[in-house]
């Protein structure tokens, strides 16, 4: 193996199909080439959040060359040019074979948020993507056979954001970027059997903060292509605008990765917990309980405007937000009015000019596709709606306030149980879990206990009259029966000074 590289986490059935000498060599050189700056913009985000403590505001560049240049992406390859419908899960290959068969467009594997980064459930999954590029991916259960159909969606890949590392995979005696072990695994096995079948190296970019973070993606794609003889631009890519600071640099961001093709997709769950993390501690960024912060609030609309105008002024496709609905037979009254909402919000992503959407279960599928399809009739997208009339400023993307919006005891008992359960189930292995009829996932946790931090940070009164308190928390997390790692990291992230940045990264360290 590799010089200077120590794999510890076990080798299990298959492993060695994954954990090939090549495969290690090509991320040691990854990692050895491109850590050194990841560990860098990693400080830049600790500064940047120093000076926001200290009163700075987010705010767009000054007017350049790139936002005011008439520039565009490069085009979509055929099977991107389609993307009306979405659907997005983990890597287990149950999960990945009804994804690819539900009739979505395009399917997102996530070994990030959906994702208990397990050192089985990352390697696993690595070999899930080989089988599901291959087209043999198959299970069989003992009342059961999984398959792939005929026509399956487009594969896209997230690996996990900057900030986390994998821990079973030393280079140097140093723990590797996650990010560049999951991209650089699945790109070296992967790219070429996507290619001979008429597909490509697809990936999804999670939690960007800066267009510099973009150009460090951007040059790890032209290092991995020059090192597998694979032309430059064979990647193509969709950033998850999931950050505040991201929504102010989006035409930047779009620049730097503009050899590569590119959309942009609302990621709604992420960005409301990045303006408490980024914002949270100033009192006129309290936000009310989740339930009220809906995507037709004034800051998220500004938010998702902006987005579909900038993604079509530079040729991107504009991929609109996570439907986390999971309909249930057992509860066809449930079921139909979530629908009706999943539809509403559909209609107004169409409305908005998205070209496609996402959902969480195949059963959404058909909803989401119907309202799309109205919305496109004989086109494959709305790239042509430029969206002119959409002006948003600073100060909209900032505004806050949630008209009737409050703080209520019953959206802290739901924080409470959210964050609990979820870990819970994250700490089983499961990082899409089912909870009240919502696939939760990493992001939504996140709001959940950042939520919490935030009102007992700064003391707010809830609707009923209450202050928010840390023994209050702690009281109610205990009706929820959950102990050990579970309770011992969501108290911490939830309850400790300072804030703690991801919930992920003190959870890791008590994951097997």
């Amino acid at each position: 193996m590799e010089d200077g590289v120590r794999i510890l986490g076990p080798i299990e059935e298959r492993f060695d199909e994954v954990l090939t000498d090549d495969a290690i060599a090509f991320v040691a050189r990854l990692q050895r080439e491109f850590g050194p700056r990841r560990t860098s913009l990693l400080e830049d985000r600790r500064r940047q959040q120093a000076a926001l403590d200290a009163g700075e505001m987010p705010d767009f560049l000054p007017r350049t060359d790139i936002r005011q240049g008439d520039w565009r992406v490069a085009s979509s390859p055929p099977d991107l040019v389609d993307r009306r419908v979405e659907i997005t899960g983990p890597v287990d290959r149950k999960m990945m074979i009804n994804a690819l068969n539900s009739g979505a467009r395009c399917f997102m594997a996530d070994l990030e948020d959906a994702n208990s980064p397990t050192w089985s459930n990352c390697v696993r999954g690595q070999v899930n993507l080989i089988d599901a590029a291959e087209r043999t991916i198959a299970l069989e259960t003992s009342d059961k056979t999984y398959r792939l159909n005929d026509d399956i969606a487009t594969l896209l890949v997230r690996p996990r954001g900057w900030h986390l590392t994998e821990k079973h995979v030393e280079v140097d005696g140093e723990r590797m970027s996650a990010s560049l072990f999951d991209f650089g695994v699945a790109f070296i096995h992967c790219a070429r059997r996507l290619l001979e079948r008429g597909s490509g190296p697809y990936f999804y970019l999670p939690k960007l903060e800066s267009h510099v973070e973009a150009r460090l993606w951007n040059d790890v794609f032209g290092f991995a292509q020059d090192a597998l003889g694979i032309p430059r631009g064979t990647i193509r890519c969709t950033v998850l605008i999931e950050t505040i600071l991201a929504a102010f640099r989006m035409d930047e961001i779009l620049y730097e990765l503009r050899e590569h093709g590119c959309a942009l997709n609302a990621g709604r769950w992420d960005y409301i917990f990045s303006v408490i993390k980024k914002l949270g501690s100033r009192p006129d960024f309290v936000l009310p309980d989740r339930a009220q912060v809906t995507m037709t609030v004034p800051f998220m609309r500004a938010y998702t405007e902006l987005l579909v105008a900038t993604a079509h002024r530079r040729g991107a496709h504009a991929i609109g937000g996570m439907a986390a609905f999971i309909p249930n037979r057992r509860k066809p009254d449930v079921t139909e009015v979530a629908l009706a909402k999943v539809r509403e919000d559909k209609e107004r992503e169409s409305g908005d000019g998205f070209d496609g959407t996402w959902v969480a279960h195949p059963d959404l599928v058909p909803t989401a596709m119907e309202v799309f399809d109205g919305a496109l009739r004989d086109r494959a997208n709305q790239l042509g709606r430029l969206r002119e009339d959409v002006r948003v400023t600073a100060h909209e993307l900032l505004d806050v306030r949630v008209p009737n919006g409050d703080v209520t005891a019953t959206g802290i008992r739901a924080d409470v149980e959210v964050g609990m359960r979820y870990l819970e189930s994250w700490f089983a292995g499961d990082g899409a879990a089912a909870i009240n009829d919502l696939m939760e996932d990493a992001a939504t946790a996140e709001i959940a206990r950042s939520q919490l931090w935030q009102w007992i940070h700064l003391g707010t009164r809830t609707a009923e009259g209450n202050t928010v308190t840390a023994e209050t928390v702690r009281r109610w997390a205990a009706e929820t029966g959950i102990e050990g790692p579970a309770r011992d990291v969501f108290e911490q992230v939830a309850l400790s000074e300072p804030f703690t940045e991801f919930l992920t990264i003190p959870a890791y360290e008590r994951l097997a």
